[in-house]
């Protein structure tokens, strides 16, 4: 998340220092392009490894990342992330040769080794994955959000940009999900492996067009965000997620275009690296500040290397997929990085490393091989490949050079893994290395699987056999138990209900369990009507709502009949309305109370259906034979291990 010395930043003096820095760091890093500082030889990589924390009983969010980093003395490759339930681990650069890629995935294997030492004692552990399948909406509260300056400033400065609504996601896939929450912290969702490559200045424009034109492909094969809220979604919905959680625009009747801060580009990088940095300066509102102690203007001008620090805090609050970086080396000359972002963390470290190794190997491949991508596709292509691999993964159909079509499993076995082996073979990578990493993404292609594949093909099964909660389990558990094997999603089994040891369902939220797929009437409507949706729908009960979706009351085939009862032979019937039989004192639930909680109010009221309400509006309802699905359940699961 960048520089943690920052703070929201307000109009005045403070904020006309921070710009006329930033506007100094422009023109300092322009001189230094121009007289040539920028390192351009020992070109390295680096990685950024993001992980989920989960117990170990229920394996949903654990918010114990503070108290694991000062269990573990608050090492230096450690850093937090934006959620309590995230950390993140730094990886070393490694120069691109030899064992470079074994050498990250010791690394990051003693790094998370170090930190599920801790997670023990918890019992707890840590998941690789792009989206926790069993993340719930009420754990990105803002009471979650990691307690340091630099996220509440930027949470804070990303809700006072906001255009007059709440944070909305709306994302279709094979369900959809139409949701509001109340701060842009629903981000934290996203876990990411981000990979660097440094470049050098005179490479930079041919390699960051390279980097635009892979993101697409990259993306189909390596897809492992498929599952929000319950929800199957895009296979790689952090990209759909993340744009749409940091999105303060508004619709506008005179389709006014505004770029959200989460963005793929507009356009080829022409010229020059600073091309980028001036359009983010020109597009974004500065939302964040810092102490800026040098003056990096007068630093230039004195041989100095500058940190460019203004630069670099606007920079990280605009989110390109693909992120040009500014850094020093250990040998104090500066350097020029292109950050990947498009990969998902997991669905093991065996799978990131081969991701790593494929998209740095593709990137040296065709820059081998293509002196400019930009003439054999336009960028409109690139953007569109991109937006459909987020969409539906490896079953992607992209628009390739020279306006061939060919689906994603080809383009990578065909033409993107041979540019990725020669790639690597071109910076002297092992070749124990290459053929194990790239025999990874191979076996995907074979397999046609990825996480997300894997993931929607297990979830999916697991819904014709219980509810979507111990489903979700189901899938987390069973990720989890592959990652310790360190076995390639490509070869993992799908899972079965019985593999599951334990499953408590009294942790569950009213939002977990409820049905919200509902069927309702309003006061005005007869009771013919009512008795027909009844009939159809095999329901014995409504529930009555106004115009705007406010709960009314409930209607029953009990109350209808017992009406019917009383007056049939009075000849007193007469045409009925909802609003005669409706019951307007319903007892009602809201959706962060727990099951039990829900349990015991049925019994105390005598119910068989429960309206959930918040705000006055209807989101749900739990009837009996929801209990009845979950008993029958445990009371299965008991038996099979009796055996």
């Amino acid at each position: 998340m960048g520089d943690q010395n920052v703070s929201l930043i307000q109009r005045g003096q403070k904020m006309d220092d921070f710009v006329k820095a930033l506007l100094n760091d422009v023109e300092a890093l322009k001189i230094m392009l121009e007289q040539n500082w920028f390192e351009d030889d020992n070109l390295s990589i680096g990685a950024e490894q993001e992980i989920v924390l989960v117990d170990n009983d229920h394996y949903k969010a654990a918010k114990i990342a503070m108290e694991i980093i000062d269990n573990l003395g608050s090492p230096e490759w450690l850093d937090t992330e934006l959620a309590q339930f995230n950390l993140e681990t730094n990886v070393s650069p490694q120069k691109f040769s030899g064992s470079c890629f074994s050498d990250m995935e010791k690394e990051i294997k003693n790094y998370l080794g170090s930190i599920q030492e801790k997670l023990d004692e918890k019992n707890s552990s840590y998941i690789l994955t792009g989206i926790l399948p069993t993340l719930r909406k009420f754990d990105l509260r803002m009471k979650n959000i990691t307690p340091k300056e630099r996220y509440r400033a930027l949470m804070e400065a990303l809700s006072s940009q906001l255009f007059g609504k709440p944070f909305e996601l709306k994302i279709r896939g094979i369900d959809e999900m139409i949701v509001q929450h109340d701060s842009p912290l629903i981000e934290a969702c996203n876990t990411s492996f981000q990979v660097h490559l440094q470049v050098t200045q005179h490479d930079f424009v041919k390699m960051y067009n390279i980097a635009q034109v892979l993101a697409g492909p990259v993306i189909a094969i390596t897809a492992n965000s498929p599952l929000v809220f319950g929800k199957r979604l895009w296979h790689e919905t952090r990209i759909a997620l993340f744009q749409q959680a940091l999105d303060t625009r508004s619709s506008h009747d005179d389709m006014r275009k505004r770029s959200p801060r989460v963005s793929f580009g507009n356009d080829w990088l022409d010229d020059s690296i600073l091309n980028i940095f001036k359009e983010d300066i020109s597009r974004y509102r500065v939302l964040l500040s810092a102490d800026i102690q040098e003056n990096s203007l007068e630093m230039v001008k004195a041989g100095k290397v500058p940190r460019l620090k203004a630069l670099q805090v606007h920079n990280s609050t605009v989110y390109r997929w693909n992120r040009p970086c500014y850094g020093i080396s250990r040998s104090g000359k500066p350097h020029l990085r292109i950050e990947n972002r498009v990969l998902p963390a997991g669905p093991t470290l065996i799978d990131e490393i081969a991701n790593a190794a494929f998209w740095l190997g593709a990137m040296e491949g065709m820059a081998a091989n293509y002196e400019d991508v930009r003439e054999l596709m336009s960028f409109a292509d690139a953007r569109d490949n991109f937006n459909k691999a987020a969409k539906y993964g490896i079953d992607s159909k992209f628009t390739w050079f020279k306006d061939q079509k060919i689906n994603a499993v080809d383009l990578v076995k065909d033409f993107l893994l041979p540019l990725a082996r020669k790639g690597l073979e071109l910076k002297q990578v092992d070749p124990t290395d290459i053929e194990r990493f790239m025999a990874v993404i191979e076996g995907r292609a074979n397999t046609h699987t990825n996480g997300a594949r894997w993931q929607l093909r297990a979830y999916t099964r697991l819904l014709e056999e219980t509810n979507a909660d111990e489903a979700l389990t189901v899938v987390a558990s069973a990720m989890l138990k592959n990652q310790k094997n360190d076995i390639p999603v490509h070869q993992w089994q799908l899972p079965e209900l019985s593999d599951l040891d334990i499953y408590i369902p009294s942790k569950m939220k009213v939002s977990e369990f409820m049905q919200t797929d509902l069927f309702t009437v309003q006061k005005d409507d007869i009771i013919e009507f009512v008795v027909k949706i009844m009939e159809w729908r095999k329901l014995n009960f409504l529930l009555v709502e106004d115009a705007q979706g406010k709960f009314t009351g409930l209607v029953t085939m009990g109350s209808i009949l017992r009406f019917l009862t009383r007056h049939i032979h009075s000849g007193e019937i007469r045409q009925l309305t909802v609003s005669d039989l409706m019951r307007k004192q319903t007892p009602t639930i809201t959706p962060d109370k727990s099951i039990l909680e829900a349990i015991q109010l049925m019994q105390a009221e005598n119910l068989s259906c429960l309206p959930v309400v918040k705000d006055g509006d209807l989101r749900g309802v739990i009837t009996e034979k929801e209990f009845l699905h979950i008993s029958y359940r445990l009371i299965k699961r008991q038996e099979t291990q009796k055996q």
